[in-house]
């Protein structure tokens, strides 16, 4: 259990984690830095930097993340300010392959497979509401790591986060995916006009040179698996086109069941399935956060949520994880946690959003909290005390103290935070911070954008990198 050094001084404060044994403090010293400021048309969210154990392609370092939908334009015409009225929109996996001294920079990426938007979609002067479409992949929230490398298997897997539709179009929905839950305006419900009600569903693609991606569907007969390689509209090479890209099945528990979030909700009020996947003793761990089903009656914005852990032997399997086992709970409203094996330690690493309590140095604002276990013991993932009481307030004593980013009037956001891993998921840092406990990437929707205009809260908005120092207690 982690608890504070103290408030005074400049912050952040130390605080003690591990079960007593690891001591986490980040001085004004600690490494900061921004990644990318993201053109007014793009954004970049969830960023996983993984290397892997080779220095050709495609390693050594490979980045990848959540990003825009591709849209039609013209070569010379400027890139436009963005913002999503569709909710499939956000929904590209690109990749990016680096070299270890360019680690603190977004490397030039790539959209390896998305969602077809409609084309036309501007107009002089704002946007045109979206034309009706197929549904689509819609990627969302990735999560990297190797297959079974100690039995020769070469694949790597990605998993995602789809949706699927369980209600019907609501023609009212005017939500934005981009703007923060507290700001929308819920939109007029009525039995004429039923909302668009979908859950999330997780999904999988696999590759050999995070270029050319596999997605898992079902098979021809329509009961098996398939992978089908994702061909972009206008075809390949070859000339073979595809008129849709594939339709991804969801990914099957042991007890035959789709991997899908609990809860209903309003297509850009979805939560659940987040997290991180880590190997240890070739055994997949998938930690994620999901909404409490006794909560499914609430505002979406209201629902609490849990942690739970599924394991894996074989990610290519009919049946790819366990039934899931909840670790914690309850958790705030959309609270983000990652888990990892620690960097050089038999322990877990749990990083996760939070507020820095009131008395902290700069007040209740917006961070990144971070605690480690005492051993390997899975249900010390679940004896931490994430937050402090009130639950809902979402604060805690662990936090790291982060000082990039903000609107310049004391307000952050640090959302959809990862971090560098091994080829396995679990905690690396770069060579160039060899003695660092981690590497860490967090988007602020408050930080202003490289064009200078706020017309969105995602579209445009920096990503920042930090790391953070843990030392044993006895070695003071």
């Amino acid at each position: 259990m982690a608890r504070p050094a103290g408030f005074e001084g400049s912050a952040p404060s130390c605080y003690v984690t591990g079960g007593g044994g690891l001591e986490i403090c980040r001085d004004g010293s600690e490494a900061e830095g921004v990644l990318i400021a993201p053109a007014p048309c793009a954004f970049v969210r969830g960023v996983q930097i993984l290397r892997l154990p080779r220095t050709e392609a495609p390693g050594p370092i490979q980045t990848l993340f959540q990003g825009q939908t591709p849209i039609a334009s013209r070569r010379d015409e400027p890139c436009p300010e963005r913002r999503a009225i569709d909710s499939r929109d956000g929904g590209s996996l690109r990749t990016g392959r680096t070299v270890e001294a360019l680690i603190t920079t977004l490397p030039p990426t790539a959209d390896r497979f998305w969602v077809d938007l409609p084309e036309e979609r501007t107009k002089s002067r704002g946007w045109s509401e979206p034309t009706p479409a197929a549904e689509g992949i819609g990627p969302r929230d990735p999560i990297a790591v190797a297959g079974r490398d100690w039995a020769g298997e070469a694949y790597s897997y990605v998993f995602l986060l789809g949706q699927e539709r369980v209600g019907v179009a609501n023609a009212q929905d005017d939500a934005q995916d981009d703007v923060p839950t507290r700001q929308r305006r819920r939109p007029a419900q009525s039995d004429e006009a039923p909302a668009d009600v979908r859950r999330r569903v997780q999904i999988e693609a696999r590759t050999l040179d995070f270029k050319s991606f596999e997605i898992r569907t079902r098979a021809a007969d329509g009961y098996g698996l398939a992978w089908t390689p994702f061909e972009p509209k206008g075809g390949t090479k070859s000339g073979r086109g595809r008129s849709d890209p594939p339709t991804p099945a969801p990914v099957i528990d042991a007890t035959g069941k789709p991997v899908a979030s609990a809860c209903t909700a309003p297509a850009f009020e979805t939560h659940g399935l987040a997290g991180s996947i880590s190997i240890v003793d070739r055994t997949f761990h998938y930690v994620y956060t999901d909404v409490l089903p006794e909560d499914c009656g609430l505002a979406p914005e209201k629902r609490r949520t849990g942690l739970y852990l599924r394991t894996a032997q074989d990610l290519s399997g009919p049946k790819v994880w366990s039934v899931a086992k909840k670790l914690a709970g309850p958790l705030p409203p959309g609270s983000l946690v990652r888990v990892a094996r620690a960097k050089g330690m038999q322990r877990w690493a749990v990083s996760y959003s939070c507020q820095r309590p009131a008395n902290a140095p700069g007040g209740p604002v917006a961070d990144i909290c971070l605690q480690y276990t005492a051993d390997m013991n899975l249900d010390g993932i679940g004896a931490l005390k994430l937050y402090a009481d009130p639950i809902e307030a979402g604060r805690s004593p662990a936090y790291l103290g982060l000082r990039s980013g903000g609107d310049g009037s004391g307000r952050f956001d640090r959302s959809a935070h990862f971090w560098m891993t091994d080829a396995q998921g679990n905690l690396d840092t770069p060579s160039i911070y060899p003695n660092k406990g981690g590497f860490l990437t967090w988007l602020d929707r408050l930080a202003p954008t490289a064009s200078g205009r706020d017309t969105s809260s995602l579209y445009g908005r920096p990503v920042y990198w930090a790391t953070w120092t843990v030392r044993r207690t006895d070695a003071q």
